[in-house]
């Protein structure tokens, strides 16, 4: 068993946001987000469903042309296939992000 800490090498990049894998385990993937005030916003539109917490930090998103502003503690569910961008972050706002994946069935990727 091994044990880390959310808070371990959690300093800022010097630009954008860094993802870090805590667990990636069959169809489930939690990622820390480790983000800087200088960052670029991107769209993201995904083919899995996406529940973020901000664990420290502000942060401001659009989520389906709606304007949303998160504080520490706040967190959002991110259905598949809805656009989000991260427009504005606070320096050094942390992110949890719970990624899960559709389910393959038992035949996908079995050889043909």
């Amino acid at each position: 068993m091994r044990i880390d800490n959310l808070f371990t090498n959690a300093t800022p990049p010097a630009h954008g946001e860094r993802f870090d894998t805590i667990l990636n385990h069959r169809n489930l993937l939690i990622e820390r987000i480790v983000s800087t005030s200088r960052i670029t916003p991107h769209e993201y539109v995904q083919p899995q469903d996406e529940w973020v917490l901000l664990v420290q930090g502000e942060a401001w998103m659009t989520v389906a042309g709606e304007s949303v502003s998160l504080k520490a503690g706040d967190h959002l569910f991110l259905p598949a296939g809805v656009p989000h961008t991260v427009e504005r972050t606070s320096d050094g706002a942390m992110w949890l992000a719970v990624h899960l994946h559709p389910a393959q069935s038992p035949d996908q990727g079995a050889p043909g």
